[in-house]
């Protein structure tokens, strides 16, 4: 027999340890990621006493996938829309973390004496908290649902953005040259465009797609399409310069606005699940004793920086963003860890020929310490501060906790930047638009062109049709907003207000112009002037013409049912959403999801008999079920498996509430097998106590517990049993129980019991 690869033995090997350690963690209440980096050392080279994996290739390849699924599971659990929700906050919180962060790297690095090229890669290194390994600690903590946790996830999504503005920043430090060079811009304005385009086309397209297969899609073919839309983002977010795990976070986070983002996550968890184990198994195995042993002392100063670090300047950073202390201190404690995106830092100086052999091997170390102390610096969060509120004067304290509710936002906002940032938003997103067109156009339908017709007969085809297909982003970009109600307002309120709106439309008819101009010079032998007189007359068309204003409406009617399909599916199936619901960030009390379990003793009882609001002083708002919303139910509504339960109150009241729902489950039945239901065929024999009564009257079903499936009587099929018959000797009938119920039945009824079935 053919000896089975390495791949499936490492693969056994890695599962079979690492779901004996997460029994043993489990039992012990600890959180799984942890037993999953224990399972990883067990197995890993690096211990002689234990069989170890054979191809560690294969375990990386795996180990990627898993970053890149949980990734997406991210994405479509926390998408960019709550990201914008939550305003400047998460933006300012993390770039606070990343300058104290990397100066707190650069500083341990000169105080032992390494390199400035050491010290400074260093700084990038610890600046990076890892968004896979908290969003795990979260979820094994049931800690998804608190509020604190949606603002560390924003702020770890901004991290790994701007963490491809810092290896551009690091590779031009590496080289030389001046950091502030155009190859940075020329990065940031690369993450921008990718991520609007990306972003607006995917929600655009991959709803549309998604209705149109919907009759066809099941369970089987949804989780295909699923990954294949993720893996396909990955890819191509590699082939531009980002992470695939990046890649596969937007797509997440464009299916979370889809109405099968709920079925889509379920489908994935599974998968999620096995590959993200094989993550943190792989992260174990790095862990090597003589590396702990060579350089403990840079280790342990390190683990205790990042540690110290995150716990106070990370806290810091929350509040300057508009956290209370005790939602920043929970938020500073949970990123005590550097994770993926610290190798591949660690990478890049190496591949640079930049940075010493040894620190690779440290910032692996430290990785490892720090993911397995996160559960523990999560849940000393609290405790600090109850410390801290004990030492420090009540009134600071009191003023701190209590700074985001205070944080009044204005009724009346200042007109002109709510319309100047309306239209930059609006200009961006449809020039990247315009871009894309103008780009694909010239690499793909230019050519073809050139190959059927003439030169000068191609460029004009290809320009005009360039022109058709960017004329209505051309026409929303200069008119959109002209009949905002701030645009009326400003313009009715002072006549000195006109010459700058008029401003406005001018200088975005300028940039329109600068689109048909750059096409024009591209396709045409006519000099600049006559192309700018063509093109001035082409952008007033576009602007005048009624086709193209229908073209645009409907693109962004379009768009906008896209992104709001989740909300209008909900208006539809169900009653409209709390006007609440959502909106209660700034607040101590938020909105949060829960499953009931399949076998929840809550299921089958009213909310009434539940009484959840006495019991844990929650509120539930809505129950999300087969894809219907039901708002504001009532005490009469009744608990299903599978129901998902959005529930409203504090963080310790929805912990509350999330502990009773995973816990209160119906016990393992330990008489299952020997209830399981027999069938058998009963003749009816001369002593039968059955002679002469009615199916009701012989009391099978109540005195029993049995059931009459049918009788025979020669047919094919078996005859229903009429109410008013009456049994009699030789009648063969069947019946439906369990063993000890028809053995029961065999001794009081009728002894003459033929073949079970």
């Amino acid at each position: 027999m053919a000896e089975l690869p390495p791949m499936i033995q490492d693969l056994a090997l890695i599962l079979m340890v690492a779901g004996i350690v997460t029994l043993v963690f489990k039992k012990l209440k600890q959180p799984l990621v942890l037993g999953y980096i224990v399972a990883g050392f067990l197995v890993s080279p690096h211990m002689p006493y234990t069989t170890s994996v054979v191809d560690m290739s294969n375990i990386h390849l795996w180990a990627d996938i898993g970053v890149m699924f949980l990734l997406f599971s991210l994405g479509l659990d926390f998408s960019f829309k709550k990201i914008l929700k939550m305003g400047a906050s998460p933006i300012i919180s993390t770039i606070s973390i990343i300058f104290s962060m990397s100066l707190l790297g650069v500083i341990v690095g000169h105080l032992f004496h390494w390199s400035r090229m050491d010290c400074i890669f260093l700084g990038g290194m610890l600046a990076m908290s890892s968004t896979t390994i908290i969003y795990k600690a979260f979820d094994d903590l049931g800690l998804r649902q608190q509020q604190f946790a949606g603002m560390v996830m924003s702020v770890l999504i901004l991290e790994d953005i701007l963490a491809i503005v810092m290896m551009v920043m690091l590779s031009a430090i590496a080289s030389g040259n001046n950091p502030d060079s155009g190859e940075m811009l020329s990065s940031i304005l690369k993450i921008v465009f990718f991520l609007v385009l990306w972003l607006v086309v995917g929600i655009f397209a991959v709803p549309i797609f998604l209705r149109k297969v919907r009759q066809l899609i099941n369970s089987e073919v949804l989780l295909i399409v699923s990954l294949g839309l993720c893996c396909g983002m990955a890819v191509f977010s590699s082939k531009v310069g980002f992470s695939s795990a990046f890649g596969a976070f937007i797509m997440g986070s464009i299916l979370a606005e889809t109405i099968e983002a709920e079925r889509i996550e379920k489908l994935v968890d599974p998968v999620k699940n096995l590959f993200g184990a094989i993550f943190f198994v792989s992260v174990g195995m790095l862990v090597d004793p003589q590396i702990l042993a060579d350089y403990a002392l840079p280790i342990v100063c390190l683990v205790l920086t990042i540690i110290a670090g995150q716990a106070v300047f990370g806290s810091l950073a929350f509040l300057l963003g508009g956290q209370s202390l005790k939602s920043a201190m929970r938020c500073g404690f949970s990123m005590a860890q550097i994770g993926e995106f610290s190798f591949i830092i660690a990478s890049l100086g190496l591949s640079l020929g930049v940075i010493g052999d040894f620190l690779y091997p440290v910032v692996v170390a430290v990785s490892v310490i720090t993911t397995f102390l996160t559960p523990y610096m999560i849940r000393l969060a609290l405790p600090s501060y109850n410390v801290m509120e004990k030492r420090l004067p009540k009134r600071i304290i009191r003023m701190m906790n209590h700074q985001s509710m205070n944080q009044t936002t204005s009724n009346n906002p200042n007109k002109w930047k709510k319309l100047l940032l309306q239209m930059s938003m609006n200009v961006v997103i449809y020039s990247i638009l315009s871009i894309a067109v103008i780009i694909i156009m010239f690499t793909f339908f230019k050519p073809l062109m050139m190959e059927l017709l003439r030169p000068r007969y191609a460029n004009v085809a290809t320009g005009l049709v360039t022109i058709l297909l960017i004329a209505p982003f051309l026409r929303a970009m200069v008119m959109k907003k002209n009949r905002s109600e701030e645009f009326k307002a400003l313009w009715k309120e002072s006549n000195r207000n006109r010459l700058p709106l008029l401003f406005t439309i001018l200088f975005r008819m300028m940039i329109a112009l600068g689109f048909v101009f750059y096409i024009g010079q591209h396709i045409s032998t006519f000099g600049p002037a006559i192309v700018l007189t063509i093109g001035v007359v082409v952008v007033i068309a576009i602007i005048t013409s009624r086709s193209i204003k229908r073209r645009s409406i409907l693109l962004e009617r379009l768009f906008i049912n896209n992104l709001r399909s989740r909300d209008i599916e909900a208006q539809v199936h169900g009653k409209k959403k709390p006007l609440y619901e959502g909106k209660l960030l700034d607040r101590d009390i938020h909105i949060a999801d829960f499953d009931v379990p399949g076998n929840s003793m809550w299921m089958g009882h009213t909310l009434k008999q539940l009484n959840l609001g006495r019991k844990y002083g929650v509120h539930i708002s809505s129950i999300l079920r087969g894809g219907r919303r039901l708002n504001i139910p009532d005490g009469d509504y009744i608990i299903f498996p599978g129901d998902r339960l959005q529930a409203i109150g504090s963080d310790e009241q929805l912990a509350k509430f999330g502990l009773a729902i995973e816990t209160e489950l119906l016990g393992e039945d330990m008489e299952m097998e020997k209830r399981e239901m027999k069938l058998r065929q009963i003749v009816i024999g001369a002593d039968s106590r059955f002679i002469g009564k009615t199916l009701q009257e012989s009391g099978i079903r109540n005195r029993y517990s049995c059931m009459v499936v049918g009788m025979e009587e020669g047919k094919e099929n078996l005859t229903a049993v009429p109410p008013q018959r009456k049994f009699v000797e030789g009648d063969i009938i069947w019946i439906v129980g369990e063993e000890e119920s028809l053995e029961q039945l065999l001794k009081g009824g009728a002894p003459s019991a033929q073949d079970e079935r």
